[in-house]
């Protein structure tokens, strides 16, 4: 128990460091997919970037794993984590760190559930269509017979992906952009199950509140009777026994 106190001490204190990482690790990998005439110099920077941003990305790993209790259910929980670490091919979903962001502002989003869910999704989404939009661009740029060659191009393919409309206008045609579509497709099934969801709950919260308000003006005309009832009842009473009085 004292090691998994250590370990999310750990992962507090490392939290926005991480998130810089990340942040420094997504100018590194977007510059040079951006700009490609960029110099040879800078795109080494870039790398360099990279792969120090990986490589903190790495000790976190290996920390977390030292400072768990129960190292095998920490491996099998964070099978992503492992798997980034391991294949430098996946560092780009490292990116995904950037969603710690989100919580500045979901203390802003309010106590509910809800508002935080909404935050995150929207975040999520547009962190999503932009590494998508970065990765395909990245695969498609340069192939025989493709048609997205701008990040114009590959921000539209992404939004009609991840909403899972298609207008098909635009696709990859290299088999690495294909992995980056099966992926987005994933996601935007699972954002609009999340989105669907928030309104399901929104809907039932707003009729079990109508309900409640119904319940309760309806226990209060009731209430209201029965204390007319009890003045009448008193009424009467009082009349029959001044009838009693006159008659005796």
């Amino acid at each position: 128990m004292r090691d998994d106190a250590r370990r999310e001490r750990w992962e507090r204190a490392g939290e926005w460091p991480l998130t810089v990482a990340a942040l420094v690790f997504l100018l590194a990998y977007s510059w040079p997919i951006l700009d490609p005439g960029l110099a040879r110099t800078w795109v080494t920077v870039t790398d360099v970037l990279s792969w120090v941003a990986w490589a903190m990305f790495a000790v976190d790993y290996l920390v977390r794993l030292l400072l768990s209790t129960h190292r095998a259910r920490f491996v099998r929980r964070n099978v992503l984590d492992l798997a980034v670490v391991l294949l430098p091919l996946l560092r780009p979903l490292r990116l995904l760190r950037l969603i710690t962001l989100l919580g500045v502002l979901n203390r802003r989003a309010g106590g509910s559930l809800r508002g935080r869910v909404s935050v995150y999704v929207a975040g999520s989404a547009l962190a999503v269509m932009f590494v998508a939009s970065l990765a395909v661009l990245d695969a498609e740029r340069g192939a025989e017979g493709a048609n997205i060659t701008s990040f114009g191009d590959a921000l539209w393919w992404a939004a009609t992906t991840v909403t899972t409309v298609g207008y098909g206008d635009t696709y990859p045609v290299t088999t690495q952009g294909r992995f980056v579509a099966a992926g987005l497709m994933l996601a935007g099934i699972a954002l609009i199950g999340v989105v669907t969801a928030t309104l399901a709950s929104w809907l039932v919260d707003q009729v079990r509140e109508i309900e409640d308000t119904s319940r309760t003006a309806t226990e209060a005309d009731v209430d209201g009777l029965r204390a007319e009832i009890a003045e009448l009842r008193a009424a009467v009473e009082r009349i029959a026994d001044a009838g009693d009085v006159s008659g005796r």
